[in-house]
């Protein structure tokens, strides 16, 4: 177990080597719409006033369930405002240490998935399958599919997110599958 625990780290780490390749460096501007610094100023501005009496929450706009709101639903334009009335930096260090420590559990459950079928599931090509398998199932429902849920969501943004997070949990799964997990045959016992 001790080898999958080391594995779960570097996995986790390879994790979050993707996860930085896709959102740390300039690719990570890729899934984004900019407006000017003038135009920034004034959504800052009308969100100031209009949402922090309401703290911080995600908000539909306009909201759909009355009758106004349905109306003005379907005529658009259309929002999922993810607000917080707090200011923070740009680049959080706390959010890099804690999706290191997320990659870490993340790749450690997959192990540990796999772990309790190697005597079963014993070969590198077999566990490769699962992972990409596994990692492509779950991106595709709990990020890719958001936009199919909810049309008005960006489709860019999710798929962009999506394919950074299946390509972290494979790269990170193979760590794990190539070199700690029991060898065909060799102390498959738990």
């Amino acid at each position: 177990m001790i080898r999958l625990v080391i594995g779960s780290i570097l996995g986790g780490l390879a994790q979050w080597f993707v996860g930085f390749i896709f959102w740390g460096t300039p690719l990570g501007r890729l899934p984004f719409r900019a407006v000017s610094d003038d135009q920034n100023a004034a959504l800052q501005a009308a969100l100031a006033q209009y949402l922090t009496p309401s703290g911080t929450g995600t908000y539909l706009v306009p909201w759909p369930f009355t009758q106004q709101g349905t109306v003005l639903y379907g005529k658009g334009p259309v929002a999922m405002v993810h607000f917080n009335t707090a200011g923070f930096p740009a680049m959080d260090s706390a959010a890099i240490i804690g999706g290191l420590v997320l990659s870490i559990v993340t790749i450690f459950l997959l192990g540990l998935a796999l772990w309790l079928i190697a005597d079963r599931v014993s070969d590198f090509a077999s566990r490769a399958k699962i992972i990409v398998l596994a990692a492509v199932a779950t991106s595709l429902y709990f990020t890719i599919g958001e936009p199919v849920y909810n049309a008005y969501l960006p489709k860019t943004y999710f798929l962009y997110l999506g394919i950074g997070n299946m390509i972290g949990m494979i790269v990170g799964g193979l760590v794990v599958a190539r070199w700690f997990l029991p060898k065909p045959g060799v102390g498959m016992s738990r």
